[in-house]
């Protein structure tokens, strides 16, 4: 056995080699998420002291900044878990944010999705990806065949 060695350990080194390097790209591409970029605002450190306060003294109250573009159902709103790729911690976030009707979540335009988005922390992407929007319509419309033809069933 050693003699086999002995006579083949070059092969044994670039077979190891080899075996590191497929090592290290699979740990590479199995990361869950990339930081691609730093977006500065003013409020971030390093800015400016009169930049940050000028910018604190215009923005609008906290209370008036967060308000639902639609004021929530009055009904109580709808099981928001029929959409797809909502379970119970978004529905809690939603009703959260004062999403509490499919109504609301139809009319949600590009803008409104962002702003959304940008609250659901580790769900973020799922409005787009899911098609919540498209869902949200069929629900409101009543139309239980065409979204289970469409997204499938369970509806």
């Amino acid at each position: 056995m050693s003699e086999l060695l002995a006579e083949n350990w070059i092969l044994l080194a670039i077979a190891l080699v080899i075996g590191l390097v497929v090592a290290w790209f699979l740990f590479r591409t199995n990361r869950r998420t990339r930081v691609t970029g730093a977006s500065k605002d003013v409020l971030d450190e390093g800015a400016e002291r009169a930049q940050r306060n000028a910018a604190l003294v215009e923005s609008a109250p906290a209370a008036q900044r967060d308000e639902p573009a639609t004021p929530a159902a009055a009904s109580g709103g709808d099981d928001l878990s029929r959409i797809k790729g909502v379970g119970p911690k978004l529905v809690a976030m939603l009703n959260g944010l004062g999403v509490t009707s499919f109504a609301q979540i139809a009319a949600w335009d590009d803008a409104e999705i962002d702003r959304i988005d940008a609250k659901l922390g580790r769900f973020q992407g799922r409005i787009r990806r899911d098609d919540w929007v498209g869902q949200a319509k069929l629900l409101a419309e009543g139309q239980s065949a065409e979204f289970s033809d469409k997204y499938g069933a369970g509806a």
